[in-house]
């Protein structure tokens, strides 16, 4: 038997997966259907949420969800919809996160924005991951959950609401990496770089800075992130980090925002 066939066991393992109308969370939440994983389907938006299911690879297997986990009465009805429809959840990744916009740098971020990335980038994950793991420990099952990081959670980004949450993010799968390890639940991070998915508009002229000379795209992400969630595969890896981004954080571009509006 080849070692990377058969990565997951549909027959007792299920997916959630946040921020799976679009970008990488799709791109993710779809490579899971398609090895047999049953899925929730998490999102914001209704009509991504809808097209996301359509386009799987199995649709039958996609469970959509619809929510704004900035709230936190989203986050119980969130656990409660997947508890009642695929039972216990094994895998979690989360890739939810609000849109970025390049005007919201330190001096022009409202505290509405700041609170929403902060909600949730970091509270959303802790507590979804905190109250599955009291599941699989209260069944003796193991788990795998992976969170969605950035390069910028080290170098700044110009947009501190953003690179500050992603920072908490990253040491809070360490956290939970080293608290979890015990019960067989691994965390585990993954980190893009350039993706023109989501809520990322890319310029084509970034790639001179790529060292493989393109802008990445969401399904670069997935053949890691199932790689990383599979315990067959990865089943001794927790509190790791894995960059996809092309050779992109060999360097750093960004040049400090413009403060004009002092």
């Amino acid at each position: 038997m080849s070692l990377l066939s058969n990565p997951f066991d549909p027959t007792h393992e299920a997916a959630l997966v946040t921020g799976a109308g679009n970008g990488i969370g799709r791109a993710i939440a779809h490579a899971l259907t398609g090895e047999g994983v049953r899925t929730i389907f998490a999102d914001v938006s209704a009509e991504r949420v809808t097209a996301a299911v359509e386009a799987a690879p199995r649709p039958e297997l996609a469970v959509p969800w619809v929510g704004d986990l900035a709230r936190r009465d989203a986050w119980d009805a969130l656990l409660t919809h997947a508890q009642a429809a695929l039972g216990q959840v094994t895998h979690f990744v989360h890739s939810a996160s609000p849109p970025r916009r390049e005007a919201d740098h330190a001096f022009a971020v409202d505290a509405d924005t700041w609170e929403a990335m902060r909600a949730v980038n970091v509270d959303a994950a802790f507590y979804l991951s905190r109250e599955l793991a009291r599941q699989l420990i209260a069944t003796k099952t193991p788990g795998s959950f992976l969170m969605l990081t950035s390069l910028h959670a080290g170098t700044p980004r110009n947009l501190p609401h953003y690179s500050t949450s992603k920072a908490a993010l990253t040491m809070m799968v360490k956290e939970l990496a080293k608290s979890l390890g015990r019960f067989g639940i691994r965390i585990n991070a993954l980190v893009p770089g350039a993706i023109a998915a989501g809520g990322f508009v890319a310029d084509a002229s970034l790639s001179r800075h790529i060292p493989l000379g393109r802008i990445g795209k969401a399904e670069d992400l997935a053949p890691m992130a199932l790689a990383v969630l599979s315990n067959r595969i990865s089943g001794y890896v927790t509190g790791a980090a894995f960059v996809v981004d092309g050779g992109l954080s060999l360097t750093n571009w960004f040049d400090p925002p413009v403060l004009d509006d002092l």
